[in-house]
């Protein structure tokens, strides 16, 4: 079977030449020690996953990532940094991140990552299903919310929420067992994670009046379509 393909930013070379080494049994991966050389491969080769640094020359690892999701939406982007702070964190999700691993970190927990991204995005042969939410219909499968002048492309995480909160539609959902059942986790960080997300469905959602995502202070949310 063809090996998935890496995006690899990492200005560290010591890092790099380590994680690289850890991951090419499994992986065909392709280091890159700056943004900008990294964002030039993004732009003229195909890859499945993207791991980036955030501190590095040229462009940092947030630029590398805001611009990568400019042009794609749905590609898997992990970063893994020093930086450690809660901020950090938040404003590399809030880019579009789907995961942030603070060095050090094992190798081990790190493919456990890539490989759940992995399998989520990989193409199935089974049949699309769309769901009406509001004035859209919801494919899940290619992260989008269209209507008959409008298409909404949602990140990965965006349309796993989404979606879940669909099949749970007018249900008391705790916190819990939303980060379990997407993230894997529900750790502080994680949390943090479900609330930026959160608030960007209430955004796509901000003009229809009929779809409510609900706190429920202390326990969780409440999805409903009125």
């Amino acid at each position: 079977m063809e090996k998935s393909k890496i995006l690899y930013a990492e200005d560290d070379k010591t890092i790099a030449f380590l994680i690289q080494d850890s991951l090419e049994s499994y992986y065909e991966i392709d280091h890159y020690p700056d943004g900008k050389l990294a964002l030039e491969a993004f732009n003229s080769q195909s890859f499945d996953i993207c791991l980036l640094d955030i501190m590095m020359p040229e462009l940092n690892g947030f630029e590398l990532a805001q611009h990568i999701r400019d042009k794609n939406s749905e590609i898997p982007i992990i970063f893994i940094s020093a930086k450690a702070l809660k901020e950090d964190r938040i404003k590399g999700l809030k880019i579009g991140a789907d995961d942030y691993l603070v060095k050090p970190f094992s190798i081990e927990e790190l493919i456990l990552k890539i490989e759940v991204f992995l399998k989520r995005t990989r193409k199935t042969d089974a049949p699309p299903l769309k769901y009406s939410v509001g004035k859209y219909y919801f494919d899940p499968k290619n992260y989008t919310l269209q209507d008959t002048g409008n298409t909404v492309t949602l990140t990965q995480r965006e349309s796993e929420l989404l979606l879940y909160f669909i099949r749970h539609k007018n249900t008391v959902l705790k916190r819990q067992d939303i980060l379990k059942a997407i993230w894997g986790d529900d750790d502080y960080f994680m949390g943090r994670s479900l609330d930026v997300f959160i608030s960007r469905l209430r955004k796509v959602f901000a003009d229809e009046q009929n779809i409510i995502i609900e706190n429920l202070h202390g326990i969780g949310f409440r999805f409903s379509e009125k």
